[in-house]
């Protein structure tokens, strides 16, 4: 009897996946089709500014949330947490992510509307926000160089921008959900 009820409690709850996400201002490469016999260049950047997206996405409505922060630290975290409470207030929300250590810090403070369940060690095939992190990366960064992180940052935003609810559905749900 007790697990019905546990299995209807958590009904009335949002179910959101997250992860942080690094963009950096070096190239990344993949490949690229070109007319057969002709050499394909791609020019290249070295760079070592970044900033990362917090973002977590509900796989069954389509419902995003994304902060792009300068770092990956505990404080960052408490402010993404903060933000996603207050964007979903009223509503009970599973946060569901992986094990890094400022997910697991003594000073994480967590809302009260938000509880946290983690996945199991080393399975980022498993984080429905790992297929969004791919394709925002093919579709912004890779094969292209950045003059600077503003430039960057602008480009990520734009992308996470258009996404609609219909596409991060498809791009984020998974059989096993």
């Amino acid at each position: 009897m007790k697990e019905k009820v546990e299995s209807s409690e958590n009904i009335n709850k949002k179910i959101i996946f997250f992860d942080e996400g690094r963009f950096g201002t070096m190239t990344t490469i993949k490949r690229k089709w070109s007319l057969k016999g002709s050499k394909c260049e791609i020019k290249v950047k070295q760079g070592y500014s970044n900033f990362y997206s917090f973002s977590g996405v509900c796989p069954s409505t389509g419902e995003m949330f994304s902060l792009l922060l300068p770092k990956v630290n505990t404080e960052m975290m408490n402010l993404y947490l903060e933000k996603l409470s207050s964007k979903f207030k009223g509503e009970k929300i599973v946060l569901i992510m992986d094990n890094a250590g400022w997910h697991k810090s003594k000073r994480l403070k967590v809302p009260k509307n938000i509880e946290i369940e983690y996945l199991p060690p080393y399975s980022p095939e498993l984080n429905p926000v790992e297929r969004l992190w791919k394709w925002l990366k093919e579709n912004t960064i890779h094969n292209r160089i950045f003059l600077n992180i503003e430039e960057l940052y602008e480009a990520v935003c734009m992308e996470l921008k258009k996404l609609t609810c219909i596409k991060i559905m498809e791009l984020c749900r998974c059989n096993y959900l």
